[in-house]
């Protein structure tokens, strides 16, 4: 009977450890495949960590209440006598294993032996690719990944494969029934590892030319008779460690303009009751700010990107972030995912949703990965404006400021008159790297176009 070892899965950029609220399953229960096992807390998300197989658990590694960083084997499951399902690394029994499990497994010893003759080559095929699933929109298991890495499967064939499993997703028999289909109509093993192993390396080099070294050694600092000394949270600490990254790796550049958002302030004043009684839920800016945004970015991609060494990657989707402050003071930015196929009323929805999980500590880990370009709102506490840091890997992050009432001058057919008007600043914040100032003025200006045609007699 073979052993598989459960792993503390990757929960979200940035976080690199989770804490153990409470066991699901206990020693000696039988597990079906997907079976919640334990539930688990960050310091952005709590969620429940699912059975990538099914057996019996045998062993916990951890209590409840223990901090454990990712990667870290938590619990071992006992799987079924014959089974098809795989084992963990180097608990695995080849003896037990189905043809295309054997198959997977035999691979995985070639790549091995592989890696022992290019160890840094390979290294660099394992980091590409799960670099690629971390952004992705997709939820993939710990299992389906491992195997994904073995056999060298891109993020873009993962996502075209059809998940048979819960919700969609992926599971470990769809990922082998393609990789014997792909191998049929494929070159051989060991060519395409080779042609992997040269893009790898190829990127790596460019990567490493294109980010110079530039850390510094942080000043001393002294603490004096009567300051207090406050340790970071834990999230504050990523959140810090986020920031001056983001600040190393791109060269931020910020443009601002004016725009008069009189007719969007008089529409939600007009249809703010009305919604409500409609809909029970509140009529709010941001969703309108967010259907700009998309519109903006389906002519102007270059701000919905990110870089890779000297490549750009255009991204498809539009999945935009919204930054929110939780109770502790900390920030975080849930994702509003293919937002420009969502109608006003739908992204007014999704935007409360989201709000309200963050509130209560409720995101999931989906609710905050695969942002391609995020909006912060500065204006909150009545900041004209700011200069946000781009969201790594981003290459672009749009500042909201305060809304204002504004003596304007306006051109009118009888002259130029002077108005009171609702008036805020944008900013856009962007990476110099890929993103110039053409770019980030042009986007600003269809902003402000969209923005002030808004339609008052909208109906939502």
């Amino acid at each position: 009977m073979a052993q598989f070892e459960v792993i503390m899965p990757k929960l979200g950029e940035s976080i690199i450890e989770a804490t153990i609220t409470r066991w699901l399953k206990q020693p000696g229960d039988m597990i079906e495949e997907d079976d919640a096992i334990v539930e688990i807390a960050t310091d952005k998300v709590d969620s429940e960590i699912p059975s990538p197989v099914e057996g019996q658990l045998i062993e916990l590694k951890y209590n409840e209440g223990d901090v454990v960083e990712v990667g870290k084997i938590i619990a071992i499951i006992e799987t079924e006598p014959g089974s098809s399902k795989p084992v963990s690394g180097n608990t695995a029994n080849k003896a037990e294993q189905s043809a295309p499990a054997a198959k997977s497994v035999e691979t995985a010893k070639a790549v091995d032996d592989t890696k022992q003759q290019q160890p840094v080559a390979e290294s660099r095929i394992n980091v590409e690719i799960e670099a690629d699933m971390d952004i992705s929109d997709r939820f993939y298991s710990p299992l389906v990944k491992n195997i994904a890495k073995t056999e060298g499967i891109t993020i873009g064939e993962l996502n075209k494969i059809a998940g048979t499993g819960k919700e969609g997703r992926v599971t470990k028999n769809d990922l082998l029934v393609f990789i014997e289909k792909r191998n049929d109509r494929t070159t051989p093993p060991a060519a395409a590892n080779k042609q992997v192993q040269v893009k790898s390396e190829i990127t790596q080099e460019t990567t490493s030319a294109s980010i110079p070294s530039t850390a510094k050694p942080a000043p001393q600092v002294t603490a004096h008779q009567g300051d207090e000394i406050v340790e970071m949270d834990r999230m504050r600490k990523l959140i810090a460690d986020h920031m001056v990254m983001s600040k190393q790796v791109s060269p931020h550049v910020t443009s601002f303009i004016e725009v008069d958002v009189t007719n969007m302030v008089q529409w939600r004043e007009k249809v703010k009751n009305e919604f409500f009684n409609r809909e029970k839920e509140k009529i709010t800016f941001t969703p309108i700010f967010v259907e700009a945004a998309t519109m903006a970015i389906k002519e102007l991609r270059g701000v919905n990107a990110s870089v890779d060494g000297y490549n750009v990657i255009l991204r498809k989707n539009i999945n935009i972030g919204i930054a929110a402050a939780l109770p502790t003071g900390n920030l975080i930015v849930p994702v509003i995912k293919n937002a420009d196929q969502k109608s006003l009323l739908g992204l007014a929805k999704e935007v409360n949703s989201l709000a309200e999980k963050a509130r209560k500590n409720k995101l999931d880990p989906d609710d905050i990965q695969g942002g391609t370009f995020t909006i912060t709102n500065l204006g909150t506490f009545g900041s004209i404006t700011g200069s946000p840091i781009i969201n790594q890997p981003q290459v672009a992050i749009l500042g909201l400021g305060v809304i204002k009432k504004k003596p304007v001058v306006l051109e009118t057919e009888q002259g130029d008159v002077i108005a009171i008007r609702h008036m805020i600043i944008l900013s856009l914040a962007y990476d110099h790297r890929v993103v110039d100032g053409a770019l980030g003025g042009k986007f600003l200006q269809k902003m402000q176009q969209i923005l002030e045609s808004f339609d008052t007699n909208r109906v939502i």
